[in-house]
C-alpha cells in the first residue's frame, strides 16, 4: 500500500551546528508523530515537503497527512491532506523545475486490499497544498525513483506497470506543466527490480544514466553495468564497472551523477567501495575503498549518494563508519574520488537512502534523528 522504507533506528544527536558551519543541525518531527514517507526539499528556496503515515488503531485504520517545512529551521509550517481511515496515504517522490512537487497518492478502493496510484502535484510547494495532478501516460504505474536536477525542466521518472508483470520504464516529464514528453520500455531482464537499478539525471547531455548489477549482485558476480539511455532516440549504450574485492562488487547500492560534468558515483553491497566513472567517455575514473575497510567488509559498505553539482561533490552514507566505534557518517567526496571531509553522529540504517541537498547553502536533510521513525536529521557540509 506504501512505498517501503527500512526501519531506522535513531539516538541522541549533538549540539545543533550553527548554519555555515559543518556539522548536525536541526531535527525536524512531524507534526502528527507520523512515519516520514519521503521528502524532498526546494535546491532554490526554503521551503520543503514530506508525506507522514502511522497505525490508527488497526484494521487497516491510518491516519495520514502532508506537511511542509522550513528547511532552514525544521518546523512544520503547514500539514494538510489529513486523513483517518483505511484509503488514503500519500509519499512524495520529489520536486522539479519551478518547486514543483510529485506526491503519490494511494488510494484502496471499497471491497479491497490494492491501492490504486493517482499523482498530486504542488506547484509551487510554498502554496502549501494541492494544486494540480500529474497523469502518466499508461495506467496502474508506480514511480520506484526520480531524478533529482532541479533545474532541467523535465524530469526523469523509473517507474513499473503493474498490471504488466512489473514491467520497468523511463518517463520524461515536465512535472510542472503536466506533460510527459517520452516513455522508453526497458528491458525487464536486465532492469528487473531485483538487479537494483539505480536512475540518475545526465541533464547536459540529455541522457539518464542507470546503474545496476547484472546478476542480482552474487558473491563472486559479475561486474556491475552502467546504462546510458538516450531520451531522444531511446538507445542504450553500456559499460562494466569496477569489480574490485575477493568477493567481486556486488549489488549496486546507490549512484548519483552531476547532471553538467556526467561524472557519476556508485556504491557496492560486498566490497565497501565508492566507484566513480567517466560517463561521456564511459570509462572509470577510481575506485576507493571507504575509510577504515578492506574489501570484504561488506557490513561496512556505502548506501545512499546525494551530488551536489554546484560544489562539485557526492555525500555517501555509510551505516557503521570504522566499525561502528563513531556511528554512521557522512562521507564527502570530489569527484576524482578525494575524500575532502566526514561528518559524523548520524544513526543510518541499512541500505540508507541517499539524503536531499541544498548545494546552494551546503545544507541537507536526512533519515535520521533522535528517535523514531517520523524525524529528518539536518546537516551542513
Amino acid at each position: 500500500m506504501r512505498k517501503l522504507l527500512l526501519s531506522i533506528a535513531f539516538t541522541a544527536m549533538a549540539v545543533p551546528a550553527l548554519a555555515g558551519t559543518v556539522g548536525l543541525g536541526a531535527v525536524l518531527t512531524t507534526k502528527d508523530g507520523g512515519q516520514i514517507y519521503g521528502f524532498a526539499i526546494n535546491q532554490h528556496g526554503d521551503d520543503g515537503v514530506l508525506a507522514s503515515a502511522q497505525d490508527a488503531g488497526g484494521d487497516g485504520d491510518f491516519l495520514v497527512s502532508v506537511e511542509t517545512f522550513n528547511q532552514d529551521t525544521g518546523r512544520i509550517v503547514k500539514s494538510f491532506a489529513k486523513y483517518q481511515g483505511p484509503r488514503n496515504s500519500y509519499a512524495v517522490d520529489g520536486i522539479f523545475a519551478g518547486d514543483t512537487a510529485l506526491v503519490t497518492h494511494f488510494v484502496v478502493p471499497n471491497g479491497t486490499i490494492y491501492a490504486k496510484r493517482l499523482y498530486e502535484t504542488m506547484n509551487p510547494v510554498t502554496a502549501n497544498t494541492f494544486t494540480g495532478a500529474w497523469t502518466p501516460p499508461v495506467k496502474d504505474i508506480d514511480v520506484q525513483q526520480a531524478s533529482t536536477d532541479q533545474d532541467a525542466s523535465s524530469a526523469v521518472l523509473f517507474a513499473i506497470e503493474l498490471k504488466k508483470q512489473d514491467n520497468p520504464i523511463l518517463l520524461v516529464s515536465d512535472v510542472a506543466a503536466g506533460t510527459v514528453t517520452k516513455k522508453i520500455n526497458l528491458d525487464p531482464g536486465l532492469f528487473g527490480l531485483n538487479d537494483g537499478p539505480v536512475v540518475g539525471q545526465y541533464t547536459s547531455a540529455n541522457k539518464a544514466v542507470i546503474a545496476l548489477s547484472p546478476d542480482a549482485g552474487a558473491v563472486g558476480g559479475f561486474a556491475p553495468l552502467n546504462v546510458i539511455v538516450d531520451l531522444d532516440s531511446a538507445k542504450t549504450q553500456q559499460f562494466s564497472g569496477y569489480n574490485n574485492g575477493e568477493f567481486h562488487a556486488g549489488s549496486v547500492n546507490g549512484m548519483a551523477i552531476d547532471p553538467n560534468t556526467g561524472v557519476a558515483a556508485t556504491t557496492t553491497e560486498l566490497n565497501a567501495q565508492v566507484e566513480f566513472y567517466d560517463i561521456a567517455n564511459k570509462r572509470g575514473i577510481a575506485a576507493v575503498q571507504l575509510p577504515c575497510t578492506g574489501d570484504t567488509d561488506q557490513l561496512s559498505s556505502g548506501a545512499g549518494i546525494a551530488v551536489d553539482p554546484v560544489n562539485k561533490l557526492f555525500l555517501v552514507t555509510e551505516q557503521f563508519y570504522c566499525g561502528g566505534s563513531q556511528g554512521s557518517a557522512l562521507l564527502i567526496y570530489d569527484e576524482a574520488g578525494n575524500l575532502v571531509n566526514t561528518i559524523t553522529g548520524f544513526n543510518f540504517a541499512i541500505a540508507e537512502p541517499a539524503p536531499v541537498l541544498n548545494p546552494s547553502k551546503r545544507m541537507g536533510w536526512a533519515f535520521s534523528g533522535k528517535s523514531g521513525f517520523n524525524q529528518l536529521q539536518q546537516f551542513f557540509y
